[in-house]
């Protein structure tokens, strides 16, 4: 018998897994060679059977190391001999580890609060995971997984064996304030494969007191009147901070340039009052420094704040001369325009407060002086003669553009001082020269002569007025002036120039002009005052009017300069006039049939080669009052009761009008008194004629009326129309006798039934209104006569009948 035999099988695997068989017993070679396994064991039949034949061992069922990893059970074979013969062995299975089971972490979330700075290396949080499978199945790594590893790996650490969560540098809460991160518990198993486990961790980070106060703006600009009233705000300062609660919040305080306490701020608001006068003629403006603190611990302050108060001028100083009174001296040669004496005085404000305006006052219309308003020089506005007046006192005032403006005055003493009365005088006072623009420099342009009658002058020549860019350079040379061309010309710049020439023997002086004329070649082309011209044009303006005159202008001269205007599209309407530009109407215009033209016209100088310019001209046809409405219906007929109310519609009438706006609407008239004397009416806008009083057919029985449709042109245009009304009869009016009474003489003797006398009725309404019945109504006459109505007309015959008493009259 053999002690023992070990196998090792693995949990969780089918119950008809074959397990282990063990060695048979030697076979003998009689029929005694037939034998029989048996098994033996407190636990074999509940996890394990073995065939009785096969001695194959196989489960029962399902396995679980972690419930029980080691089955010891006996085995014993007996065979079929006589004696039978049996051998036991006991069996020791070992259930080997497979990897059934995740990592289960201690808690279902991890949640835990650091402050923000700490170290790098700051253990924060420590996980732990337990696996049951064995230690080759439960070798635990941790690493961070899910989408938000890659913000966990950049700020926090886990070590894999451990679980321990570190910083893995300084972690800004204001960057993030919240960190989701997930981590994964992994096994490391082989059969069949790893297994693993996830949980969240929540870390906040609390706020620390590491960030500075930032200004929102890095230099705060204001401008102040100088007479702001104390305790005005001016500005706002603000500050954030980036940190939380109390350490974000912010106080303000002026920490430099408020020296003279002028200012204040609002701790909490940042509001900058004035709370002092300022002066901008003593200080213009102020930088303030401006501290933001808040109120961490400890706190954080960034005093890089910049207040510039730029103080802005009122009109508060009046001007002062520079000195008074003024005094100067002028020779009476001085020509006209000469300036003798600059008034000056200065304003401490600035702008328009400081700008100045002169005037002289206390002068008469004879004084010859005036002055500059703006630069304050006083010139010689005519002739002086020393030997009429040697003295001139008069006053001057300097007044600023402030509002109100402020002013001073000063006197003023001017001597006029005697020279020689002989000054040159040219011999031409203007002179006249053509130049071509690409004349060389050097080019004498013309020479001018002045003539002095005093002994021994020597006469000078200089450009005083007109050089424009220092064109033209003059030098003395015989007595007289040449004129000559100091620098290239450039037609484009001018093309004429003015040049005041002065003779003066240095004591007195005379003045000539000379007119240069540049002269060029075609260099530009003409040019349009605008690219686009709108004109409007009434539809009546007859064949031959014009409509517009467009202009175009060429900077050249000549036939260079000369242009010719064409209409570039055959619109039959219109020409134009290539001379003048003139655009004149060949044809009538009509609205109704076309509201606009557009011209394209084009402007070609004469200039080798031709340049041209294209404008465009739309031509809007006004609407004019041409059309006369028309009724939908040449003649209207309508009818009406005569016993309708007042205002009873009887008909409407409707026109149209071809013409706009105004000129096409219309209105409704009776006029003339065509309206049936009054009895009708009709609403202006509606056409709707009515009645105004109620009508009476028998005076009336229809009426001729007419209507007109006036449109609201200038002048108005207007259409009559005929309408026909009938007055239709109602039963209005009783038959009425010739009289009241009627007498009748009849003879005693007459015959009954002989015709006593035929009575009349009549009735003013007509057909079946107008047909009259009569009967005798008098009881006591009708015995002696009756009557009798003769057919289709309105009378009877009184018939005697048979007499009883005498009579001598009947009453109807």
């Amino acid at each position: 018998m053999r002690k023992s035999s070990v196998c090792r099988i693995f949990p969780n695997l089918s119950i008809t897994v074959r397990t282990f068989s063990p060695p048979k017993c030697q076979r003998n070679l009689s029929d005694n060679t037939r034998h029989m396994r048996d098994r033996a064991g407190t636990l074999d039949g509940y996890y394990f059977h073995i065939h009785p034949d096969t001695g194959l061992i196989t489960t029962t069922q399902v396995l679980d190391r972690e419930h029980m990893d080691l089955h010891y059970f006996r085995v014993t074979a007996t065979d079929y001999g006589s004696p039978r013969l049996s051998g036991t062995t006991m069996v020791a299975i070992t259930v080997a580890d497979r990897n059934d089971h995740s990592p289960i972490f201690e808690q279902s979330e991890y949640r835990e609060t650091i402050r923000e700075n700490v170290e790098e290396g700051y253990p924060i949080l420590q996980l732990r995971a337990t696996d049951s499978d064995s230690p080759s199945n439960a070798n635990i790594r941790y690493r961070f997984v899910g989408d938000t590893a890659v913000i966990a790996r950049a700020a926090f650490e886990i070590d894999p064996r451990s679980g321990l969560i570190t910083t893995r540098g300084l972690v800004d809460r204001e960057t993030n304030e919240h960190y989701t991160l997930q981590v994964e518990a992994s096994d490391q198993g082989k059969d069949p494969g790893p297994r693993s486990a996830t949980v969240k961790v929540f870390i906040t980070v609390l706020d620390e007191n590491d960030n500075v106060p930032q200004f929102s703006e890095k230099r705060y600009v204001v401008a102040v009147k100088e007479d702001v009233r104390p305790h005005s705000e001016i500005l706002q300062v603000s500050a954030t901070d980036r940190d939380k609660d109390s350490n974000a919040a912010v106080h303000y305080n002026i920490i430099s340039g408020n020296s003279r306490g002028q200012f204040s701020i609002d701790s909490v608001t940042g509001e900058i009052q004035v709370v002092a006068p300022l002066d901008y003629e003593a200080e213009r403006e102020y930088t303030l420094r401006v501290r933001a603190q808040d109120n961490g611990r400890p706190p954080l302050s960034n005093n890089t704040g910049i207040v510039s108060v730029q103080v802005t001028d009122v009109n508060d100083n009046p001007p002062i001369f520079v000195s008074t009174p003024f005094q100067a001296s002028v020779l009476e040669s001085a020509p006209v325009g000469s300036s003798i004496l600059h008034i000056q005085a200065i304003d401490t404000d600035s702008g328009d407060n400081a700008r100045l305006e002169y005037r002289l006052t206390g002068t008469s219309s004879d004084t010859p002086f005036v002055i500059n308003s703006a630069t304050g020089w006083v010139t010689v506005s005519s002739i002086l003669d020393r030997e009429s007046v040697e003295h001139y006192f008069f006053g001057v005032e300097a007044r600023d553009y402030g509002m109100p403006p402020l002013s001073a005055t000063a006197s003023v003493t001017i001597t006029v001082m005697d020279v020689n009365d002989n000054r040159p005088e040219f011999l031409q006072k203007e002179y006249y020269a053509r130049l071509n623009e690409d004349a060389a420099v050097g080019t004498s342009v013309v020479t001018v002569t002045a003539v002095d009658r005093d002994v021994n002058s020597a006469v000078t020549y200089q450009i005083t007025g007109g050089n424009t860019r220092n064109r033209f350079a003059i030098s003395t040379a015989g007595g007289a002036g040449l004129l000559s061309l100091a620098l290239p010309l450039d037609y484009k710049q001018e093309r004429r120039y003015v040049l005041t020439v002065t003779a003066s023997d240095r004591t007195l002086h005379d003045t000539c002009q000379v007119h240069i004329n540049i002269t060029d070649a075609n260099t530009h082309r003409p040019v349009f005052q605008s690219a686009h011209y709108s004109v409007s044009v009434n539809e009546d303006r007859p064949p031959g009017s014009t409509v517009v005159v467009i202009s175009a202008t060429d900077d050249d001269v000549g036939e260079n300069a000369r242009i010719t205007y064409f209409l570039e599209d055959n619109i039959p309407q219109f020409r134009i006039d290539p001379a003048t530009g003139a655009i004149t109407l060949l044809a009538e215009l009509d609205y109704e049939d076309q509201m606009t033209y557009t011209l394209a016209i084009t402007a070609k100088d004469n200039g080798i080669p031709q340049k041209s310019d294209t404008t465009y001209v739309e031509v809007n046809v006004n609407d004019v009052n041409d059309n006369a409405p028309q009724f939908l219906s040449p003649r209207y007929q309508g009818t009406v009761s005569e016993d309708a109310p007042p205002f009873t519609s009887v008909l409407q009438i409707s026109a149209t009008d071809r013409d706009a706006h105004a000129n096409g609407r219309v209105q409704y008239t009776f006029q003339n008194g065509e309206d049936g004397d009054g009895d009708f009416t009709i609403e202006p806008t509606s056409g709707i004629v009515r009645t105004v009083r109620r009508l009476d057919r028998e005076s009336v029985p229809f009426y001729e009326l007419t209507a007109y449709a006036v449109d609201r042109g200038v002048p108005p245009q207007r259409t009559p129309v005929h309408i026909q009304v009938t007055v239709l009869d109602v039963n209005d009016n009783a038959p009425v006798f010739p009289a009241d009474d009627f007498e009748v003489l009849v003879k005693e003797n007459s015959v009954v039934g002989s015709v006593v006398a035929q009575i009349t009725a009549t009735d003013p309404d007509e057909g079946a209104n107008a047909q009259i019945m009569k009967q005798n109504q008098d009881s006591i006459q009708s015995e002696l006569i009756n009557t009798k109505p003769l057919q289709n007309q309105s009378t009877t015959l009184l018939i005697l009948a048979e007499r009883k008493t005498p009579t001598r009259h009947t009453s109807c």
